[in-house]
C-alpha cells in the first residue's frame, strides 16, 4: 500500500517538476514520497518484532543525539556570526534556532519526568507543531539542493546579477562578487555556443550607499574585462521581488520572448526561483558559492521568508496542529 502510494506521489512530483520546477509544492511531494518510503520500509519489518523494536529504538537515539548535535552547532555557528557580521537579527537566527532546540528536547524531558498537567500539555502542543515546521524545513532543504544543481541547458538572452548591498557605500563586497563572478562564468558559456547574453545588474541605492548597487556591480565587471556593452543596469529595486519585476520589465521592452538566467548566491536560490516564477520571470535560478559560517543561518532566513509566504495556510496549520495537542489524551 505505502509503496504504491509512494509511486504515485513520486509520478506527480516528476510532473510537476517538469511543468515548473520553482514551486515549493515540489518540495513537499519530494517529502510526502520519502516518508511514505520509510513507512513502507518499517511496515517491512513487521514480521520480525525484534527488528521493527530495534529499529525504532535506533531512530530514537539517533534523533535525541542528532538534535544534541545540531543545537550546539546552531548555538557554536551563531557566535561566530555575531563576532563576524554584527548584531543583527538575520545574524542570530542559527544561535536562536539553537536555543529553541535545546529548550524543546528540555520540554519533552519535563514532560516524560515531571508530573505537571501543564507542561505535559505544553509538550503535546509543540509536538506535532515542531514535527510540522520541521518536515516543511527538511522538505525545503532537500528540494533546494537539488534544484540549485539544475544546469542550465537552454541558450538565453540575458543573464541577471541579484544585488545584495555594497561596503563602505561603493565597494563589491565578497558575497557580492562570488555572484558576479558565477554570473559571467555562465555569460562566457553562453557566449561559447555563439549566443552571448546580456548582463544585467540589478540592485538600487540603499540609504547608506553611495551609488546604486547596479552601477558598482557593472564597474566591478569592466574593470575585470568584461565587456561593457554587454552590460545593462536595473538601479531601482530594493528587495528581491523588485529585483526580478524591474529586470523583467527591462528584458521584456529588449526582447518580449526573452529568457534569462538569474544569478544568486546558494542559499538564496529556491526562494529567488519561487519568487521569479511569481513575478512571472522565464528564467532558471542558479547559485554562486557562500561562506561556510554564513550558510545556516542564511538558510533559515529563507525558509521562514518562504513559510511566511504562505502564512494563511501554515499558520493555520500549526494552530490547529497546536490545539489537537493541547486536547489530546497524554
Amino acid at each position: 500500500m505505502f509503496v504504491y502510494a509512494a509511486a504515485f506521489f513520486f509520478v506527480i512530483f516528476c510532473l510537476s517538476v517538469l511543468y515548473d520546477p520553482r514551486r515549493f509544492g515540489n518540495a513537499v511531494l519530494l517529502g510526502i514520497t520519502v516518508v511514505l518510503l520509510a513507512i513502507y520500509a518499517i511496515a517491512k519489518t513487521e514480521d520480525s518484532p525484534a527488528m521493527l523494536e530495534a529499529i525504532v529504538i535506533g531512530a530514537c537515539v539517533l534523533l535525541l543525539l542528532g538534535s544534541f548535535t545540531l543545537a550546539f552547532f546552531l548555538i557554536a555557528n551563531g557566535v561566530k556570526m555575531l563576532r563576524k557580521e554584527g548584531r543583527r537579527l538575520g545574524n542570530l537566527l542559527s544561535l536562536l534556532t539553537g536555543l529553541a532546540t535545546l529548550g524543546f528536547i528540555a520540554l519533552l524531558g519535563a514532560a516524560v519526568l515531571g508530573k505537571s498537567d501543564i507542561v505535559v500539555r505544553l509538550a503535546g502542543a509543540a509536538i506535532p507543531v515542531v514535527g510540522y515546521v520541521s518536515f516543511l524545513f527538511l522538505c525545503f532543504l532537500g528540494y533546494a539542493f537539488l534544484y540549485g544543481r539544475l544546469p542550465v541547458r537552454r541558450n538565453v538572452d540575458f543573464v541577471v546579477v541579484l544585488g545584495s548591498g555594497l561596503v563602505g557605500g561603493s565597494r563589491v563586497p565578497r558575497l557580492l562578487a562570488n555572484r558576479l563572478d558565477r554570473g559571467r562564468a555562465v555569460y562566457e558559456a553562453q557566449a561559447a555556443r555563439g549566443n552571448p547574453p546580456v548582463l544585467l545588474t540589478s540592485g538600487g541605492q540603499g540609504p547608506d550607499e553611495d551609488l546604486p548597487e547596479a552601477d558598482a556591480m557593472a564597474r566591478y565587471l569592466v574593470e575585470r574585462g568584461f565587456p561593457e556593452e554587454r552590460v545593462q543596469r536595473e538601479n531601482r529595486s530594493r528587495t528581491t521581488d523588485e529585483n526580478l519585476r524591474f529586470s523583467k520589465s527591462i528584458m521584456e521592452e529588449l526582447k518580449p520572448d526573452y529568457r534569462c538566467v538569474v544569478v544568486t548566491n546558494n542559499f538564496h536560490v529556491f526562494r529567488a526561483a519561487i519568487t521569479a516564477r511569481k513575478a512571472g520571470v522565464r528564467g532558471q535560478v542558479v547559485g554562486a558559492p557562500t561562506a561556510a559560517y554564513f550558510w545556516p543561518s542564511a538558510t533559515i532566513r529563507e525558509f521562514i521568508a518562504v513559510f511566511l509566504r504562505h502564512k494563511a495556510v501554515n499558520l493555520g496549520i500549526t494552530l490547529v496542529l497546536g490545539l489537537l495537542g493541547v486536547s489530546a489524551d497524554l
